[in-house]
């Protein structure tokens, strides 16, 4: 076996992959970070002379634990599509750091993030690696201990169901950032008309203020989401917003006296605002990185 040190070295080199593949797979930063230390576990147990791609062997056994805690959550019936948010990735417009650039390489938002959490676990980890970092079904298939021809079908459902619910975002981020201002606007000034105009009809509000306010509140439809217009109003005058990028699409970060208050994160389509995920629950917040966000 190859020295401790020189074994760190190079897991750290594959770190930011591994982090990517376990956020997407669980949707919390802070289990992708438990999910990496135990790959690094099994890693230095391991006789890694006999590792011949360190980057494909690390890919699946992060794969395998992340299908572990997902069929665990299954099992307890915890932190479901229904109960709580995915952790969002949070930084000054156009300033992510290097990691946080391999994390969100592909822009997965926090609408993504919430349809894959109403995937089975072994859905999930087909379209993951597959769909979003290439792995074939050939190696796939041994991690969910199915055919090739299985997990291909495990994908192809995966992509059907992401498909048919998350609304292709505009790319563009200036063109998010205006639609995103002008909803601040309207809120400020307790413009219903306004705030109407900017939502797609099927637009969907998630709210997610934790244990306090009852876990996750979802609404539908333009005129049930612009009917919150008076919290938007009291949210947008008692704090202070600052622009951010919340993964990887522009979003508003909201402090109180300092404190953080909430994350707002945005899915701009057409030029309308087709979702809108909050993230309010001080317990979550207090684990984020905000500072990257001030100028």
């Amino acid at each position: 076996m190859n020295p401790p040190e020189f074994l760190a070295v190079r897991f750290e080199e594959h770190r930011p992959h591994l982090r990517a593949v376990a956020y997407r797979m669980l949707g919390s930063l802070t289990e992708a970070d438990d999910a990496i230390q135990e790959a690094w576990l099994r890693l230095a147990g391991s006789d890694d002379r006999k590792i011949d791609n360190l980057g494909g062997w690390l890919t699946t056994v992060i794969g395998r634990v992340c299908l572990d805690m997902l069929r665990a959550r299954k099992r307890r019936g915890e932190e479901s599509i229904d109960s709580r948010l995915p952790d969002p990735v949070i930084s000054h417009d156009d300033r992510a750091d290097p990691e946080q650039q391999a994390l969100l390489a592909d822009s997965v938002g926090l609408a993504l993030l919430v349809v894959l959490e109403s995937l089975s676990p072994a859905e999930r980890l087909a379209f993951v690696l597959h769909d979003m970092f290439g792995l074939s079904f050939e190696e796939i298939a041994p991690i969910v201990d199915r055919t090739p021809a299985t997990a291909k079908k495990l994908a192809s459902r995966a992509r059907l169901r992401v498909r048919g619910t998350t609304p292709p975002p505009d790319p563009d981020r200036a063109d998010q950032r205006r639609v995103v201002d002008a909803f601040l606007s309207a809120a400020r000034g307790g413009d219903f008309d306004a705030l109407l105009a900017l939502l797609d009809p099927d637009v969907v509000l998630r709210a997610d203020g934790g244990a306090l306010t009852g876990g996750l509140r979802t609404i539908r439809g333009a005129s049930a989401v612009a009917g919150q217009l008076d919290t938007f109003q009291r949210m947008a005058t008692a704090a202070t917003t600052r622009p951010a990028l919340v993964n990887g699409f522009a979003g508003l970060v909201n402090t109180l006296d300092g404190q953080p208050l909430s994350v707002m994160s945005f899915t701009i389509t057409g030029g309308r605002i087709a979702a809108i995920d909050i993230l309010s629950d001080p317990r979550r917040l207090a684990h984020l990185d905000l500072a990257s966000t001030e100028g």
